[in-house]
């Protein structure tokens, strides 16, 4: 055959997949509405394991690469893991016609959690000065009322934090939930809805705006004193496969001082160095090694985001110089070392990493 028909056979092989992935997609919803009808849970990690397993096993018989079958299988799986997430959502939908407001829901995570509310069946007013006067659209939030059986606010930190003290002096009779990255900024506003009796609670979701699925990432809740409020507030995730974490406001934001402080201070600081070296990008890229274009990745993820939330993690939170300081220490360590020529306390270094990296399980 010459390569127009080789192309043309390829096409029709190409087709055929689609619809093949298309019939699988049909059998999925059918499954999904199966797992609902019996209370089974969305996701099952032994069944998805077997179907690796038997992957791997027969492209080794056909003779083709068991990794490209598996990463194929993979993606399957997770897109249909979205559809029956998603469908989930919207069968055990805790909306019913209630009303939700999402304070800041133009931005990324607060169009987020506005597209959430919807699909849930909730009628959602958003609140933002990026939008204009509409059906369900207001520049100012004190327009829209406080007449919500749901409120989140999903402002910048410290707007938020004045924001919840508003609310306090308003007393909104429903549930209200902040999402902030930190909590620092936020204790004096969720601490005067407590007082004022309003039903309060905060939460941080550990996943960004794109997410789909839900299944692996965590959201954590964080008890402002009302435990029915965030017993409710976990209620309205219940339909989806998100971890739910439990924890104190004092535990969050000194672990976030880690978990976010450091990882954004030590990618900020990589792409600095490298911006502020003389050394084109472009040759970088052309020697650049596995380690390299890992960290690449990474920091180029945290220079696209959003600077003032970023600046705001950092300094705001009362726990946040302690790690930039550790980080400052391990800095000044690794340059002694090594201009030292001192390979023993080098390989020491590295072996207490490799220790505590192996506790995380």
């Amino acid at each position: 055959m010459d390569l127009y028909e080789l192309r043309r056979n390829l096409s029709d092989i190409d087709r055929r997949l689609v619809e093949l992935i298309a019939e699988r997609q049909k059998i999925v919803g059918a499954i999904g509405r199966s797992k609902r009808a019996t209370g089974t849970g969305t996701r099952d990690y032994q069944r998805e394991k077997d179907v690796l397993d038997m992957g791997r096993a027969q492209a080794v018989e056909l003779g083709v690469d068991p990794d490209l079958i598996e990463n194929l299988l993979q993606l399957l799986i997770r897109t249909s893991l979205e559809s029956q997430e998603r469908d989930r959502v919207v069968a055990e939908g805790k909306g019913d016609g209630r009303e939700a407001l999402v304070i800041g829901g133009a931005g990324e995570m607060g169009r987020w959690f506005a597209d959430f509310f919807a699909s849930q069946g909730f009628s959602t007013t958003i609140a933002d000065p990026a939008v204009d006067d509409g059906p369900k659209r207001f520049r100012n939030w004190t327009d829209a009322g406080i007449d919500f059986d749901v409120i989140v606010v999903a402002a910048p930190l410290a707007v938020s934090g004045r924001i919840l003290a508003q609310l306090a002096v308003l007393k909104p009779q429903g549930l209200i939930f902040d999402i902030g990255s930190l909590k620092t900024p936020l204790r004096d506003g969720l601490g005067e809805l407590r007082s004022a009796g309003c039903r309060v609670t905060s939460l941080h979701p550990m996943f960004g705006p794109d997410t789909r699925l839900l299944s692996g990432r965590h959201l954590i809740f964080c008890d402002a004193g009302d435990s029915r409020a965030t017993a409710d507030a976990k209620e309205l995730f219940a339909a989806t496969m998100v971890e739910q974490l439990d924890m104190g406001l004092d535990d969050h934001d000194r672990l976030i001082a880690y978990v976010l402080g450091l990882s954004h201070a030590l990618n900020i600081a990589f792409f600095t160095a490298l911006a502020e070296s003389g050394e084109a990008a472009p040759r970088l890229a052309k020697m650049s090694s596995t380690t390299f274009d890992s960290q690449l990745l990474v920091s180029a993820a945290v220079a696209r985001d959003n600077p003032h939330l970023y600046f705001e993690i950092q300094n705001l939170n009362r726990f946040g110089l302690g790690p930039l300081d550790a980080l400052c220490e391990a800095a000044r360590r690794i340059r002694e070392t090594v201009a030292d020529g001192d390979e023993a306390a080098f390989v020491d270094l590295m072996q207490k990493g490799r220790d505590y990296l192996a506790t995380r399980g």
